[in-house]
């Protein structure tokens, strides 16, 4: 692959390159044209989805399951049929085994007040990783603070990658649940799930999956990975804000509570008693994000008519190009320098503060993000207070990747 970087063309999707298809991408700021590297926050969307959300509030905008009319009816259906793609897109295999929520926090945050609330008790410990995000820390800190149990933490090495071979000692007969990212936000490195799984089901530990930087960047079989558990978002898969997925078994979705109370999550109530929906509609009190969910269908049939399999090949040999340029810049050290990264490239360069340098890349109309990325854990770890983080995605290009390199080169010059 070396040997080719410097060859890279740009992806191109509909005999067009892939930006042409992002109307956002189109633009200037402070003069230059826009360079979009802030992906793993969130993703530009292609003008599909942007049709898509025109069209729902056109034709077909009501409230779902709760009519009898002609707009509710097409609604529900659009709704209804999101939730069958959804389950198709990552190999569930029952449509209700999908949940509908506001994004993977949201979804974490279910998974460890129902879970934790129908099979935590004291004693008991949950595991996650070093490198998670917050919102795969703070929630089980809560549920362990609630039901008495302790938090457990595998560990990483300097290089950004797990120490799996800790979990022979992390997980035992008093683990009740494990959680850990597929992709770390912050690193880039893509984890082992299949082995930390089938670890964890060898003492018939469950395993939650966040999937919140993989799924816009590679192809998701929840039955060949055996998850029990998988959450993502789907404003970082070129859809809109506001919509995540929750994937549970059936098994354990059946056994958790209800995370909120309200509408359409009730079969009957009555003030002595509450009989509680059928899945998926348990987990999904109130009127939901309606055209979030029916657009989120575009932007999956986006990704799979790239296809996303070529897209993540794409994107891998962007990065080993990046990563290639980045590393010439005199005083910058890449942090996180796994044997197996998607999409993320997180750096320091001497002498100089992250913000300082997002500042400027802005001027320059380069988007990049700075700070922890919510994971203080990691930036502890490295004993840094933050990085800069570029985030690829499939309409990036080498040229930008240049154009990066030099604007780089420029902000150093000034910050000296």
């Amino acid at each position: 692959m070396a040997n080719n970087l410097s060859t890279i063309s740009a992806f191109t999707y509909q005999r067009k390159p892939v930006a042409a298809h992002f109307p956002a991408l189109q633009q200037q700021v402070y003069g230059q044209p826009l360079i979009y590297f802030d992906n793993a926050a969130t993703t530009q969307k292609p003008q599909s989805v942007i049709d898509a959300i025109v069209r729902y509030y056109s034709t077909i905008n009501s409230n779902v399951h709760r009519g009898v009319h002609y707009l509710s009816q097409q609604a529900t259906e659009a709704s209804e049929e999101t939730r069958r793609r959804v389950a198709r897109f990552i190999n569930a295999r029952h449509a209700h085994e999908i949940i509908f929520t506001r994004g993977t926090t949201e979804s974490i945050n279910l998974v460890a007040y129902s879970y934790s609330k129908r099979f935590l008790k004291p004693g008991d410990n949950v595991v996650i990783s070093a490198m998670e995000h917050h919102s795969n820390i703070v929630p089980w800190q809560i549920a362990c603070e609630d039901h008495g149990a302790t938090l457990r933490v595998i560990p990483m090495n300097e290089y950004g990658e797990l120490l799996t071979d800790e979990l022979d000692h992390l997980l035992d007969e008093h683990t009740r649940i494990l959680s850990i990212t597929w992709i770390s936000n912050s690193l880039g490195t893509i984890n082992p799930i299949q082995e930390i799984i089938q670890k964890a089901h060898q003492l018939d530990i469950p395993v939650l999956i966040d999937a919140a930087q993989a799924a816009p960047h590679m192809p998701i079989d929840v039955q060949a990975i055996d998850c029990d558990f998988l959450v993502c978002s789907g404003h970082k898969m070129y859809g809109p804000t506001g919509i995540g997925v929750l994937y549970g078994k059936e098994q354990w979705l059946e056994r958790m509570p209800p995370y909120q109370g309200g509408g359409e999550m009730i079969k009957s109530v009555r003030f002595e008693k509450t009989e509680y929906n059928d899945l998926p509609f348990k987990f999904e009190a109130g009127t939901p994000h309606i055209e979030g969910t029916v657009c989120l269908r575009a932007a999956l049939d986006f990704l799979e008519s790239l296809p996303l399999a070529e897209a993540h090949a794409y994107e891998q040999h962007l990065l080993a190009y990046a990563t290639q340029q980045l590393s010439q810049i005199a005083g910058l050290r890449i942090i996180g320098q796994a044997a197996h990264k998607s999409s993320i490239l997180s750096f320091i360069i001497e002498n100089t503060h992250p913000y300082d340098v997002g500042v400027l890349l802005d001027k320059m109309g380069i988007a990049v993000r700075t700070g922890h990325h919510c994971t203080q854990p990691v930036m502890d770890f490295f004993g840094i207070p933050g990085t800069v983080r570029v985030s690829l995605a499939v309409y990036n290009t080498p040229a930008e990747v240049d154009r990066l390199v030099s604007c780089l080169e420029r902000a150093v010059q000034m910050l000296k």
